[in-house]
Formats: structure tokens, sequence, C-alpha cells
């Protein structure tokens, strides 16, 4: 299984999922369903965002991107961030301003909407399980948002009932949670993604210094930096050497500063530039 396959399968269900809501929804009339099958369209459209940023982001470098393509996955996790978050304004506008009739309940529309909850708690675990064995922050990112249709879908069927018995208020009180909850998880996505997208450090400077110093003929550490793109990290480094040293010796110099920090904090690409020490 690949993370491209996953996306398209979790957007095929995705895609009944959306239609089976919406069936429930107008036929019931329940606001706070048909706003859960708006979540479910937004999950459908992430899928789409987020196969077509990876399927960019795992090309190689080349002559228009010569670092590669990896800032295209964090950059889809922003879009999915921005659709939910307009989202959760839209719903929660609508729990304000919608005066609709109460919802009614039927028993046919209670079971497809329990079915519904039941595929897509499969759907969660199943994906989750993917995320972890294939470390993509991409399906991470989407799997918090198939949890959140789980716990909003479970508590929109118990509230429907409680709207469709007597309680016509439920269904605006739900409406404006799920919106709140959406944006909460629209603001985690957030702040998964823009630390990557504005080259946020990865590794505080002190400890990367004190390892460097270590390495023999190192005489100063005088610059230290870290990013990640996507999900790797990397670092460039600037350390003085004695100018007395051949050009060969600090080769052999850099090349250990590489392999210290690519061993002891997981850096994927190091550059380091020599400067002679100045006594």
């Amino acid at each position: 299984m690949t993370v491209p396959r996953v996306l398209i399968i979790e957007g095929l269900i995705n895609a009944v999922i959306t239609a089976a809501k919406l069936t429930v929804g107008m036929s019931v009339g329940s606001m706070a369903i048909v706003g859960d099958a708006l979540h479910s369209l937004s999950d459908l459209a992430n899928n789409i965002v987020a196969w077509l940023a990876y399927r960019i982001s795992i090309r190689p470098p080349d002559h228009d991107h010569p670092y590669g393509h990896q800032k295209f996955e964090p950059l889809a996790v922003f879009a999915l961030a921005t659709v939910l978050a307009v989202l959760a304004v839209e719903l929660a506008m609508r729990a304000i301003t919608d005066s609709s009739d109460a919802p009614v309940s039927e028993p046919w529309a209670l079971w497809m909407m329990l079915a519904v909850l039941g595929v897509n708690i499969a759907s969660a675990a199943w994906e989750w399980w993917w995320a972890k064995r294939l470390d993509s922050d991409l399906l991470h990112a989407d799997v918090r948002d198939t949890v959140a249709d789980v716990l909003t879908t479970a508590v929109i069927i118990v509230g429907w009932q409680f709207a469709a018995s007597g309680y016509p208020w439920l269904d605006r009180v739900l409406t404006f949670g799920i919106a709140a909850f959406i944006l909460y998880m629209a603001w985690g996505l957030f702040r998964r993604a823009v630390p990557i997208l504005v080259d946020a450090a990865v590794v505080e400077p002190a400890p990367m210094i004190a390892a460097i110093s270590e390495v023999p003929h190192v005489r100063e550490v005088r610059r230290v930096r870290s990013r990640r793109s996507g999900g790797r990290a990397s670092a460039d480094v600037v350390v003085a050497v004695d100018p007395s040293l051949s050009t060969a010796l600090s080769h052999t110099v850099a090349d250990a500063v590489e392999r210290l920090l690519a061993e002891r904090f997981d850096m994927y690409d190091v550059t380091v530039h020599i400067e002679p020490h100045e006594r």
C-alpha cells in the first residue's frame, strides 16, 4: 500500500458517506446533519488535494526546484486547514441565522446514519494504521479530519433524536458545536504546517553547537540553522578550524560534522561551511 492508494480509497469512502448524509439531512430536515455532510464533502476535497500534493512532493529535484518538492505536502496540509476553517465559520453562521422547523426522525434514516458511523470508525482506524506505517504527515493530517468526522457524526445522531423528540434548539446548538470543533481541528493543522512552510527551527541550536564542538579540529561553531521540509530535517552550519589545516583535512572535518548531525539529530541533509579561525 502507498500513500496515493490510501488517499484514493479514503476519497471513495468519503464520497459514499457524503451522499448518505446529504440524503438523510435533506429528508429529515436536520441542519446539523446537512452541516456534517458538508464536512464529509470537505474530506473528499481534502483527499483529492492531498493526493495531488503527494504526487508532486515525491518528484526528484529539478531545474526549477533544486531542493526538491517536499514542501508541497505541508502546503496541502495548510490548504486542508483553510478549507476546514472556512467551513467552520459557515456552519456557525447557519446555526445563528437559520430559522427552519425542528427535524423529524425516520427509522431508515437512523439506520443509515448508524451505518455511516460504523464505516467512519473503520475508515479512521485503517487510515491511522497506514499513516503510522508509511510515516506520512499528509495521512496524519487527513486522519485527524476523519476522526473529527467520527466524533461529530456520533454527537449529531444523538442530538438529532433529541431534537426530533421535542428539543429543536439542540439542532442549532450541535451545529454551532460542530463548527467550533472543526475550527479547533483546523488550528491543529495550521500549527503542523506553518512551521515547515516558514522554515522554523527543528532543533535548538545549543545542543547542536555542543555536539559539533566535540569534533576534532573544530575551534568554533559560528552558525547553526535547522529546518524541516516535508518529513525530512536539514541543517546548515558554519565552523571555524585552524587556518593551517590542509584542504583535505578540512574536508574530513566537514564530513565528520555531517555524520554527527545525521546520526545524533536525524538530519537528512547537512551543509557545512569551513572558515579559518582567527588567532
